[in-house]
């Protein structure tokens, strides 16, 4: 079979299936792994796949934003261990950005009473968590509120972040991987984590494993600037791997 005629069965595979990955193509059509990868790359250059770790996905298939409600019931056991493993990574005292998301949340849920730090978050969920914490210093960022994260955004957002420069940022996203990044649906939110990675000291990534390879329109980031990844034993060794050699800590909880 021809390079051309093997695409195109390849396109039609990846339609039927949803997604399709290097090892069964291979197996399908008997031919090495690395011939799939540059059929997939050459499909990707096209606009016809988007390319993911270990496969690709049809084009037109990148995913539509879920709701708050949607997001904080998926991978509800996989994001509560997340979090328990990201705590420790918080510093004792010192300040601390908390991004969007449901796995942040859950994070401010587990900050003792007692906790000293300073905090600054965009998100009304995690300020609702925090606000009656009586040793710990709330900021709350203002700006545009977006509905569907409850979360602040635009010019006020991105000018009070702009002012600060924090110990640790915890960070979520909705897809990562090394070929497309840190990816999010929304051009505002994504502006938002960009500032978050770019004012702090250092920067965890809280992300469950099916997250991984899921590609969104909106790019604000590159694994190479999380110093830590926390995510679920959902995520393989290779990925784990890959990852590392970008220079990120992996913890899988």
């Amino acid at each position: 079979m021809y390079a051309p005629e093997r695409q195109q069965q390849i396109l039609l595979l990846a339609q039927q299936r949803g997604r399709v990955d290097v090892p069964s193509l291979a197996e399908d059509f008997g031919v090495t792994q690395e011939t799939i990868r540059r059929d997939l790359s050459a499909l990707d250059k096209a606009g016809l796949l988007h390319r993911v770790h270990g496969g690709a996905l049809p084009a037109g298939s990148l995913q539509l934003e879920p709701g708050l409600a949607e997001r904080d019931s998926t991978a509800a056991d996989e994001k509560e261990r997340i979090a328990r493993a990201a705590l420790p990574l918080l510093p004792r005292q010192g300040s601390v950005l908390l991004d969007a998301g449901t796995t942040t949340s859950r994070l401010a849920a587990l900050l003792p009473a007692d906790s000293e730090l300073t905090v600054v978050t965009h998100a009304l969920p995690i300020a609702a968590r925090l606000v009656d914490h009586p040793h710990l210093q709330l900021h709350l960022v203002g700006g545009r509120l977006r509905h569907r994260t409850h979360a602040a955004v635009d010019a006020w957002a991105l000018r009070a972040l702009g002012e600060v420069h924090a110990d640790v940022a915890v960070i979520a996203t909705n897809g990562f991987s090394p070929e497309s990044g840190l990816t999010t649906p929304d051009l505002a939110e994504a502006a938002v984590k960009r500032a978050m990675l770019e004012n702090a000291e250092r920067v965890v990534l809280v992300a469950d494993s099916a997250k991984f390879g899921a590609r969104h329109f909106a790019r604000f980031g590159e694994l190479r600037q999380i110093d830590v990844l926390v995510t679920d034993t959902g995520l393989d060794d290779e990925a784990a791997a890959e990852i590392e050699r970008q220079g990120t800590d992996v913890i899988r909880a």
